[in-house]
């Protein structure tokens, strides 16, 4: 080595940790994204161990996939272990009610999903099930012996041959591939040469399921697998292993779904609409005994929209988890149908709450504005109620070696909109930002309409990573408007028949209280949301030239071509009141299409080529109008991508093209003002 290379490497070796912690120093969508998401928490019966996977992004070459690990944690705080290979993406972990293992999914050897189970006491993990089509979700028969799992019907050998030789003809909406429910028996040890049984067979599709004793299985199904019908059917039935006799318990108008099953196997907790369907978006818990009968309806939850976590070891409440206001929380619902109680407390989004079956303990995950998730776990008061005091212990940190840089302070917000209603919202500010200084802002509309901004970690990975722009100068305003969830019905049901009109006056008051206040530039204000947001971005820039650009993710700027284009026709259609061929000028006045020619804002269109939600025609539409009209525009499209980016290397593009648009739109002359 030459005196020459040898100073040079030395430089090198010198600036490159510099280079790194100027990196590191600073929010970057590289830098979100290695803050690893945690994807499923499961409790040991007896409370002791808490499992749960741990889901990084592979971005190296050609790769632009996720692979979820397994980690174990003793659930009174203790080292964490990875349990499962660094090489195989794992998911879905849960414990035998016997303790004798740690079960779940994985496609390793092969290209389909099956269930694995590893001994506790040590030794190899090995596959239980041996399905052709591969396992969509599983759940352990009360004594551990068996488990039971859906998958869809496989290609039949005639579909085989007809896709080998270039004759596979897809008849849309015919044909269906139902899942099912199979049996696989627990062994102690593999068994290459084992046959997993089915249990149920006909033209519905089976939605959840959950066992009652050894030889019946809870569970709800629908007319087909389209993801459109479960806002159509919905009912409930058992099934008796031994013969594989079905027997209706709740059927009629309301769509039941989430079957849990009390302790004692004598009774089924489920969500239902009640007597109607409600495609907008309401549920409620109701209990049936297994043997038939009539249902019961438990207390309301506040917002009327719960999911469904299991029951008390003593069968004396129901856990739920919902929206609530910015938070996410956990509730109890009394089985006797008093009304819900709060286990865990307002601040931050509580998450993948799990309950111990023989024990009082739940472990979930928990998150806020400023700190990204870890696992916690707490004690449950005897008989299933809250604890006197609630007191989480935090099992990991998962994050310790990941750079923190300053990060932007979020705040919670609240306005009227101008008729009355209270309106939240999430404001995060610049890391740097000084008071009286005014800042550009960001208005940044959720998904849904019944989406909600929540007060989760703003350094997370996302399409929107919000810490990068914050970084970048930006305050970004996400409001809540009419419509969300986590707010309650009326408020969920405010925008039906209203969308663009009173749900634009509530994001626009938001924006004016900030101007008013002095800190948003009036000057600079730029527009961005995905799915419903894109939608409103769309009708925004028909209404207002106020912001200075704008980007419509996956947005949806024709109704009318939307709703016999998309996969939910029924959620659009309630929401519009009707059909379009019943009320042509309803469609056309919440279409932003319609007043394409009021448009002045530049506007970026970004839209997945595989979208079946809101069509890429829909964005295709938007930009094709733009072009021809001579606003500036671009398009920007995802291979591969169905309604929102599903490769780590998409997703970490997203955010740097829109501040590159927002960027080129911005105005040259200095608009910043003092207060």
């Amino acid at each position: 080595m030459t005196i020459r290379s040898t100073v040079l490497a030395v430089l090198l070796a010198l600036v490159a940790p510099i280079a790194a912690l100027a990196e590191d120093d600073r929010w970057t969508p590289a830098l979100s994204m290695r803050y690893h998401r945690i994807s499923g928490v499961a409790i040991s019966p007896d409370g002791s161990q808490v499992a749960f996977g741990v889901t990084e992004p592979l971005m190296e070459g050609e790769k632009s996939e996720y692979r979820t690990r397994i980690h174990v944690v003793p659930a009174a705080g203790g080292e964490t272990a990875a349990w499962t290979r660094a090489d195989d993406s794992v998911g879905s972990p849960m414990f035998s009610p016997d303790g004798r293992y740690l079960a779940f999914t994985s496609s390793r050897g092969g290209e389909r999903s099956q269930v694995f189970v590893l001994p506790l006491a040590g030794g190899e993990a090995w596959q239980l099930t041996h399905a052709e089509a591969g396992v969509r979700s599983f759940r352990f028969s009360p004594d551990g012996r068996s488990v039971a799992y859906t998958m869809s019907d496989p290609e039949t050998e005639e579909q085989k041959t007809r896709k080998k030789e270039k004759r596979d003809v897809e008849l849309v909406d015919q044909d269906f591939r139902y899942a099912h429910i199979y049996v696989a028996l627990v062994g102690d040890r593999p068994d290459p040469d084992a046959e997993d049984r089915r249990i149920t067979r006909g033209a519905f599709h089976v939605t959840g399921f959950d066992w009652s004793s050894n030889d019946r299985i809870v569970f709800t199904h629908q007319a087909d697998p389209r993801i459109n019908t479960n806002r159509r059917s919905g009912d409930l039935s058992v099934v008796h292993l031994f013969d594989s006799a079905v027997t209706l318990l709740r059927g009629g108008a309301g769509i039941e779904s989430s079957p849990r099953v009390s302790p004692d196997g004598a009774t089924v907790a489920f969500r239902s609409t009640g007597d109607q369907p409600e495609p907008v978006g309401l549920g409620d818990v109701y209990t049936i005994p297994v043997a038939g009968g009539s249902a019961t309806k438990l207390g309301e939850t506040p917002d009327r929209s719960p999911g469904i976590l299991g029951w008390s070891r003593d069968g004396s409440m129901v856990y739920v988890a919902e929206a609530h206001r910015t938070s996410r929380r956990v509730f109890a619902l009394p089985a006797d149908g008093g009304s819900p109680t709060p286990l865990t407390p307002g601040p931050g989004v509580f998450r993948s709450a799990a309950i111990a079956t023989g024990a009082d303990v739940m472990a979930f995950t928990h998150e806020t504005p400023g700190a990204p998730w870890d696992v916690f776990a707490a004690d449950l008061a005897a008989g299933g109620g809250p604890a006197s005091a609630f007191e989480p212990r935090q099992l990991t940190d998962l994050h310790a070696d990941v750079p923190r840089p300053a990060m932007g302070e979020t705040t919670v917000l609240t306005w009227d909109s101008g008729d009355g209603l209270e309106i939240e919202g999430l404001l995060t500010l610049p890391p740097d930002h000084v008071e009286g200084r005014r800042v550009p802002l960001i208005l940044n509309v959720h998904g849904g309409p019944a989406g909600v901004y929540s007060e989760t970690f703003t350094g997370a990975p996302s399409i929107y990573m919000l810490q990068y722009f914050a970084a970048e100068g930006f305050g970004i305003l996400r409001p809540n408007p009419r419509g969300s969830t986590g707010y309650g019905k009326e408020f969920r049901f405010a925008n039906v028949m209203d969308w663009g009109f009173g749900d634009m006056d509530d994001l626009m008051a938001g924006v004016d209280l900030l101007i008013e206040r002095g800190i948003a530039d009036p000057s600079r204000l730029y527009l961005m949301g995905w799915s419903y947001g894109g939608y409103m971005t769309s009708f925004a820039v028909t209404r207002t030239d106020r912001f200075v650009a704008a980007s419509m993710g996956a947005g949806l700027p024709n109704l009318i071509s939307m709703v016999t284009t998309t996969d939910i026709q029924d959620y659009l259609a309630a929401h519009m009141g009707g059909d379009f061929w019943d009320d042509y000028e309803v469609y056309e006045a919440h279409s932003a299409m319609y007043r394409i020619a009021e448009v002045t804002t530049p506007t970026q269109v970004i839209h997945g080529a595989e979208d079946l939600r809101v069509p890429f025609t829909q964005g295709q539409e938007f930009y094709r109008a733009l072009d021809r009209r001579g606003i500036p525009t671009e398009m920007v499209v995802y291979p591969r991508t169905p309604h929102g980016p599903r490769e780590p290397k998409f997703l970490m593009d997203v955010s740097e093209r829109i501040l590159t648009w927002f960027r080129n739109h911005t105005p040259t002359a200095e608009t910043t003002t003092e207060r």
